[in-house]
């Protein structure tokens, strides 16, 4: 979010799920602005973590790690959902938001039958936003298994890791300790992790656009 204001685009929060300790267990964040998928695309996979907290006496360095997706966001006709393809629920929303929250099923839960997906949203003060928040989810990852599909398809190289359970090797670490943020993909290092943490993301995402574009090259050539 502090890149995208950098950039001067727009960015909201579609719904997040916090863990009551600090921290989240899950969030989606809508990003719009020219050429926002193009370059945030290279965000995807698990971003590693190394600090020292304010609670270890010792000193001692943990390990967190985040994994990323980014989807391009559909728009309805990009991707085709039928009605009778959709199982819709409301519930009554949980946790802070006064006595509304708690007495009108204002959450929806959408389900897609023919894939299983799942999208719900609970953030809003009205069942038609948070039906509307829900909807869009669920558009940007089936355009995301479309795109998977098709790629999958045409070739056998290296797919993008976007809702699959491919996640196991990590991008880029983020050590506070050294002030160092390392992506491991094309092995470029960073010692300034304050100012990257605040939004600066140009130099690195510029690197992997030419990495990628470089990849491109020599695998059309062969």
């Amino acid at each position: 979010m502090r890149y995208a204001e950098r950039r001067g685009w727009k960015s909201e929060v579609l719904f997040s799920s916090p863990t009551g300790i600090g921290g989240f267990k899950e969030a989606a964040i809508g990003i719009q602005g020219r050429g926002a998928y193009s370059r945030l695309k290279y965000e995807s996979g698990v971003h590693r973590v190394q600090r020292v907290p304010a609670t270890e006496a010792s000193g001692r360095i943990h390990t967190s790690t985040a994994t990323v997706a980014v989807l391009p966001e559909a728009e309805e006709v990009d991707v085709v959902i039928r009605p009778d393809e959709l199982k819709i629920d409301t519930y009554r929303a949980g946790g802070a938001g006064g006595q509304n929250v708690n007495k009108v099923e204002t959450a929806v839960r959408i389900t897609h039958l023919p894939t299983g997906l799942v999208t719900a949203c609970q953030d809003e003060r009205s069942q038609h936003q948070n039906r509307e928040k829900a909807m869009r989810i669920m558009r940007a990852h089936l355009l995301a298994r479309a795109i998977e599909q098709q790629q999958a398809e045409i070739t056998q190289t290296r797919r993008r890791q976007i809702g699959s359970g491919e996640r196991s090797e990590k991008i880029r670490t983020y050590n506070f300790p050294q002030d160092r943020v390392t992506d491991h993909r094309i092995g470029k290092t960073v010692h300034d992790l304050a100012t990257v943490m605040d939004g600066d993301l140009d130099d690195v995402i510029e690197a992997l656009t030419a990495a990628s574009q470089a990849e491109s090259l020599t695998a059309t050539g062969s």
